[in-house]
């Protein structure tokens, strides 16, 4: 029997890859929803190759376009919020959460309450509303599988181990665009300079993040969100080759890492297939060709973002909603060429001192409302400090 799946974000590169995926046996899988942005002629071109039932644009100004992309097809049409929400709350077996941004947290939680498996690439749902959606998959006897590589390859170092055991969580990082470059260099990048990563194929706003190291400081506190814990049990190292994601270490000295090329088909595919491993259409590492793997600590004078990702999760509540939405923020201006690259950091950390009320909020009582709240004020205080 095919499993009915969805996919929200279908356009961007993780909703590629996983349509990549499924499309080598479409056989196996009823496609009930796939969801985009701008990229209109994508989304329908997906849509009518996979048979969805619906396609859905985020931007309501495009349905027109998109019904006339879609003709000649048994593809229903529709845009808007209220229809993004109405799509994953259709009944499936596996969502993607894909969407990029604090947009993607009501339809991974819309999807959860419909019991469907959600696969996590949305790491800004747990940044905004950990215990939210944590609480929310209990509710509903469903599983939540991490899509990040790092929190996959984590996920995967811990099957059939004590969590009780675990020391340490080493998260790497790339370093990005601008690992190397003289501090006194990076008030002059540029956003084209950003967006050009060396080792892994995404887009822009992601590759930028990770430039920042902002898409790291993201990854420290889903980290502690999703496995429950402590920040100080959580370490960051670049790692300029990628091809070791994560590393656990144990009670017992013991360090078990998780090594692959840089390719988001790893996680996608574990997670499609969990809980069995199934072949992957990826390279296979060369150990003798690949010759040395190195690391180094993160230098926050070069990263603030790290810094203050271990602040927000000390002060716990709603601060996970306020940083994300102070550097969406902050992260379009850059875009815009409005403030320069190391100024996005003070703009978060500054919105973060500001609205320092949210913290410590009881998180059994956070709700999307309280998510909401926090993510618009945010947003507001953000635009204002930028607007001096």
């Amino acid at each position: 029997m095919a499993r009915r799946i969805s996919i929200f974000g279908a356009t961007g590169s993780i909703g590629q890859s996983t349509i990549d995926l499924i499309a080598r046996d479409p056989d196996a899988y009823e496609v009930v929803a796939l969801s985009g942005g701008r990229n209109i002629a994508q989304l329908a071109k997906d849509a009518m190759k996979l048979r969805a039932q619906v396609a859905v644009t985020a931007d309501e100004n495009r349905l027109t376009e998109l019904r006339e992309a879609l003709v000649g097809s048994d593809v229903q049409a529709a845009a808007g919020r209220q229809a993004l929400i109405e799509a994953a709350s259709r009944s499936a077996d596996w969502v993607m959460s894909a969407i990029v941004g604090a947009a993607g947290l009501e339809p991974g939680l819309r999807a959860l309450q419909t019991g469907a498996t959600l696969a996590l690439a949305n790491k800004e749902s747990l940044v905004c509303a950990g215990p939210l959606i944590m609480r929310t998959a209990q509710a509903h006897g469903t599983h939540i599988l991490p899509v990040d590589s790092e929190h996959s390859a984590v996920f995967q170092a811990l099957i059939g181990e004590d969590l009780a055991a675990v020391e340490r969580i080493i998260i790497t990082a790339s370093g990005g665009a601008f690992r190397d470059w003289p501090l006194e260099d990076l008030a002059k990048a540029t956003p084209a300079q950003a967006a050009t990563h060396p080792n892994w194929d995404m887009g822009q706003r992601i590759t930028i993040d990770s430039a920042s190291m902002f898409n790291k400081a993201l990854e420290l506190i889903e980290t502690k969100e999703y496995f429950g814990v402590s920040p100080d049990k959580i370490e960051t190292v670049v790692h300029p080759e990628s091809m070791v994601h994560a590393l656990v270490g144990f009670n017992d000295g013991a360090l078990m890492a998780h090594v692959g090329a840089p390719d988001m088909r790893h996680a996608i595919g574990f997670a499609l297939h969990y809980p069995h491993r199934k072949p992957l259409p990826v390279e296979r590492l060369d150990l003798v060709k690949l010759g040395q793997m190195s690391f180094r600590n993160p230098c926050e004078t070069r990263w603030p973002a790290l810094r203050l990702a271990r602040e927000v999760m000390q002060a716990g509540g709603l601060m996970g909603a306020v940083f994300n939405a102070a550097k969406e923020r902050a992260l379009d201006a850059f875009i815009a060429e409005q403030i320069s690259f190391p100024a996005m950091a003070e703009v978060v950390e500054q919105v973060l001192s500001d609205l320092s009320y949210f913290e410590g909020h009881n998180p059994a009582e956070i709700t999307l409302d309280k998510v909401a709240e926090a993510d618009h004020l945010a947003r507001m205080r953000a635009d204002e400090i930028m607007a001096r």
